[in-house]
């Protein structure tokens, strides 16, 4: 488990088949074997460490659902370790399971920051709305509007400067996860069922007045 906010970016150091070297100084200092990073959203596990790297293996379902199998060597990664038990959960919770990719439809300079627009398949879509999460290459970012076709988020100063986002270019395929607890929302909400949500909250009162 993730909260989106990246602490560090990394940098490609070397591709292959079935794993990714990147380089990192901050993720490597008390990384180990087995550990779940989150790299560009995607959880990847750590197979090797060296003294200012790491290396990550990938698997035939990441490269299809992720941007991560078209990383060259060089090109910057978001970086960030699993949430300890203790820790504080800064944006939302991030599994690091992609749901699919997006493109940057359109990048629009307002007032410092920069609205960036994403076009996304319609499955990614019905989980979006207003003022909600999403993750975006493994950033937890607040959306400001959405429609049948895309969503759109305000990257602000830090973000541009500490995360990837920073150097997102118009038509760049991006990492998208939404937040999980609109899937279960909607597997649990049935109208017609008696376990539907609703009246599991009637069931232990929620929705009764104060």
């Amino acid at each position: 488990m993730f909260t989106g906010i990246i602490e560090e970016i990394g940098s490609v150091k070397e591709t292959g088949q079935t794993s990714l070297a990147i380089s990192a100084i901050k993720i490597t200092a008390d990384v180990a074997l087995g550990d779940s990073i989150s790299v560009n959203g995607a959880c990847l596990t750590v197979i090797d460490i060296g003294r200012s790297s790491f290396s990550v293996e990938i698997m035939p379902e990441t490269r299809r659902l992720t941007n991560i199998g078209n990383l060259r060597v060089g090109e910057k990664v978001n970086l960030e370790r699993a949430l300890p038990a203790q820790g504080r959960i800064g944006g939302h919770f991030v599994q690091g399971h992609v749901d699919d990719t997006g493109k940057a439809a359109s990048l629009v300079h307002e007032a410092g920051a920069i609205i960036a627009s994403i076009a996304c398949s319609g499955e990614v879509l019905r989980y979006i709305v207003k003022k909600g999460f999403v993750a975006i290459n493994g950033v937890s970012l607040t959306v400001i509007n959405c429609d049948q076709a895309q969503f759109s988020v305000s990257l602000v100063g830090y973000t541009l400067k500490n995360t990837t986002m920073g150097l997102l270019k118009q038509g760049q395929v991006v990492n998208l996860e939404v937040d999980i607890m609109a899937k279960y929302i909607e597997k649990f909400y049935h109208p017609n069922k008696q376990e539907g949500i609703i009246n599991l909250l009637n069931q232990y009162d929620y929705l009764k007045a104060r």
